[in-house]
C-alpha cells in the first residue's frame, strides 16, 4: 500500500487536473453544436458527421485501458502531459483542416489524447490526498468536467456566430497548454511498476473490432445491409471482438477483465449505464440539426436551447444521492430509465410545427432521467466489485460506456439518415443535386436555397422530423427495456446503499458527457 504524504501544493495540483478535465468536458458538446455548420461549409454527409463524432469515441474507448497502464508504468504526470500535448496537436489540425477526412483524422488524434488524460486525471488523486480529503478532491475534478456540459454548447455557439467553424477546435489550444504547464509545475510524478503490461494485440483487437462495427452501421443506410462490404465489416467485427474476449479470458492479468461480468450487480448496472449512454449520445447527435436547420436557430441559439437537457442531467446527478439513500439504487435507476423512456416517447410526438417550448419540456425530462439513472448505476457497478479488482472494473465500465455512446451515434444517426433520404421529396431536381440533398438536412436546405425551392425546404424539415421520431422511438424502447431489466435483476437496497457513497456520486457525473 502506497504511503501518502500530504503535499503542500496538492490543491494547486488539483487545479491542474481540473483544467485538464475541463477542456475535455466541453469539447464533446461543442462539436455537437458545430456539426450542422461544419456540414454546410465542408459538404459533410450525415455519415461523415457521424464519423466526426465517433472517431474520437472509438479511439478513446479502444485506448483508455492501455493508456492507464502506460501511466502506471512510465509515470502518470508524464503521460498526462503527453495526452494533453496530443490533444493540443489534434485540435490544431482540426482547426486548420479544410477537408472532412482531415477533420475525422484530427478527431481520432484527439481521442488518443483524451484516452490518456481521462483515466490518469483521477488515478493521481490517491497519491496527492489522504482518504479524508480524497472525496472532496474527486468531487472538484468531477465538477470541472461536468461544468463543460453546459459550457460547451454556449461557447461553441458564440464562437460559430463570430468566427469560422475551426474556432471550436482552436479554443482547446490555450486550455490544453494551460493544463500542460500546470501539470509540469505543480503535479508530482507517480507510477505503479507492478501494473500489468500493455497488451498490444488486445488493444489492436479492441480498436479494429469496434471500428469495423461502427463502419458497418454507418455505411449500411447508404450501401444497404446486404452490401458485400457492410456484411464483410460486420463479420470482421464479430470475429475480432470474439477474439478479444477469448484472449482476455485466457490472460493471467487481462486489461479487460471479462470475469467481472459474472458479478450480477456489476453486470446489470453496467448494462444500464451503457444503454443510458447509447441514448444520450444518439440524442446529442440528432438534436442540433433539428434546432438549427428545422427550427432555424443560429449556433449560439442552438447551444442555449440544449441547456434544459444539460440542466436536468446535472440537477438529477447532484440530487441522486439522497434519493438513493431513501429508496435504494434499484428503484432509482429503474425510475430514471422510465422517465427517460417517457421523455423520448414524448419527443417522438414532435412535429415540424411543435416549436421549441415542447422540445424544452421533453429535453428537461430526458436530462432528469439520465441523471437519476446513470449516477446510481455507475456507483452500483463500482460498489459490486471486489476491492482488489476496482481498477480493472472501473476500466471495463468506462470502456463499455464509451462503446454504448459510439454505437448510439452510429445506429441512431444511420436510422435517421436512411429515413430522411427515403422521405425527402426531390422531384424535379437534377440527379446530382437530388443526391446531395439526400446527404443531410443541412445539405437539403442549401440546395433549396440555391434553387429557390420552398417545397424542398419544407420536405427536408418534414423528412428530418420523421427520422428523428424513429430515432426517439428506438431510444424509448431501449430505455424501457433497460428499466425492466434493472427492476428485475439489479441487487436490492443493501447494495444500493453502499453504491450511494459520496465519493462515487461525485465521480459519476464527470463521465456523463461521453
Amino acid at each position: 500500500m502506497e504511503t501518502v504524504t500530504p503535499d503542500p501544493r496538492r490543491w494547486w495540483a488539483l487545479g491542474a487536473l481540473v483544467a485538464s478535465m475541463l477542456v475535455l468536458g466541453f469539447d464533446m458538446t461543442i462539436l455537437n453544436v458545430a456539426l450542422p455548420t461544419m456540414a454546410a461549409e465542408l459538404g459533410a454527409t450525415t455519415g461523415q458527421q457521424q464519423w466526426m463524432a465517433d472517431a474520437y469515441i472509438v479511439v478513446f474507448a479502444a485506448l483508455m485501458l492501455p493508456a492507464g497502464l502506460l501511466g502506471d508504468r512510465f509515470g502518470r504526470r508524464r503521460m498526462l502531459v503527453v495526452g494533453l500535448g496530443i490533444f493540443l496537436v489534434g485540435s490544431a489540425l482540426g482547426a486548420l483542416a479544410d477537408d472532412v477526412n482531415w477533420v475525422i483524422a484530427a478527431r481520432a488524434l484527439m481521442g488518443v489524447g483524451g484516452a490518456l488524460v481521462t483515466p490518469l486525471a483521477l488515478s493521481v488523486l490517491p497519491s496527492l490526498f489522504e482518504p479524508d480529503e480524497r472525496t472532496k478532491a474527486v468531487g472538484i475534478v468531477s465538477a470541472g468536467s461536468t461544468l463543460g456540459l453546459p459550457l460547451g454548447p454556449i461557447i461553441g455557439g458564440w464562437l460559430l456566430n463570430h468566427f469560422w467553424w475551426g474556432s471550436v477546435f482552436l479554443i482547446n489550444l490555450p486550455m490544453a497548454a494551460l493544463g500542460i504547464l500546470a501539470c509540469v509545475l505543480l503535479l508530482p510524478e507517480t507510477r505503479d511498476p507492478a501494473s500489468p503490461e500493455v497488451d498490444l494485440l488486445s488493444t489492436a483487437l479492441t480498436a479494429s473490432g469496434l471500428g469495423a462495427l461502427i463502419y458497418a452501421i454507418i455505411e449500411a443506410p447508404t450501401r444497404g445491409w446486404g452490401d458485400p462490404l457492410v456484411l464483410a465489416m460486420s463479420a470482421a467485427a464479430v470475429v475480432l471482438i470474439a477474439g478479444l474476449v477469448l484472449r482476455e479470458r485466457r490472460m493471467p492479468r487481462p486489461m479487460l477483465d471479462m470475469g467481472l461480468l459474472a458479478h450480477r450487480g456489476f453486470l446489470f448496472n453496467t448494462l444500464a449505464a451503457t444503454l443510458v449512454m447509447f441514448v444520450l449520445s444518439g440524442l446529442m447527435f440528432v438534436l442540433p440539426p433539428y434546432l438549427q436547420a428545422v427550427l432555424g436557430h443560429d449556433s449560439l441559439g442552438t447551444g442555449v436551447r440544449l441547456l434544459p437537457l444539460m440542466g436536468g442531467l446535472i440537477v438529477a446527478a447532484r440530487g441522486a444521492q439522497p434519493v438513493v439513500a431513501r429508496f435504494g439504487a434499484r428503484a432509482v435507476v429503474s425510475a430514471g430509465l422510465v422517465v427517460l423512456a417517457f421523455a423520448a416517447l414524448l419527443g417522438s410526438r414532435t412535429t415540424v410545427d411543435s416549436g421549441y417550448g415542447f422540445t424544452a419540456l421533453w429535453l428537461s425530462l430526458a436530462g432528469a432521467g439520465f441523471g437519476f439513472a446513470v449516477v446510481p448505476a455507475m456507483s452500483g457497478a463500482l460498489a459490486a466489485l471486489p476491492s482488489d479488482r476496482a481498477g480493472s472494473g472501473s476500466g471495463l465500465l468506462m470502456t463499455l460506456r464509451q462503446v454504448g455512446g459510439a454505437i448510439g451515434i452510429a445506429l441512431l444517426g444511420s436510422l435517421l439518415a436512411g429515413a430522411f433520404r427515403d422521405r425527402l421529396d426531390v422531384t424535379g431536381l437534377p440527379a446530382a443535386a437530388a443526391d446531395t440533398a439526400g446527404d443531410s438536412v443541412v445539405a437539403a436546405h442549401l440546395i433549396a436555397e440555391r434553387a429557390g425551392s420552398a417545397h424542398l425546404a419544407a420536405s427536408a424539415n418534414g423528412a428530418y422530423v420523421h427520422g428523428m421520431t424513429l430515432a426517439l422511438l428506438v431510444c424509448a424502447v431501449a430505455a424501457l427495456v433497460a428499466a425492466l431489466l434493472a427492476a428485475a435483476l439489479l441487487p436490492g437496497t443493501p447494495g444500493a446503499r453502499r453504491a450511494g457513497s459520496p465519493g462515487d456520486m461525485a465521480a459519476a457525473p464527470a463521465d456523463a458527457r461521453q
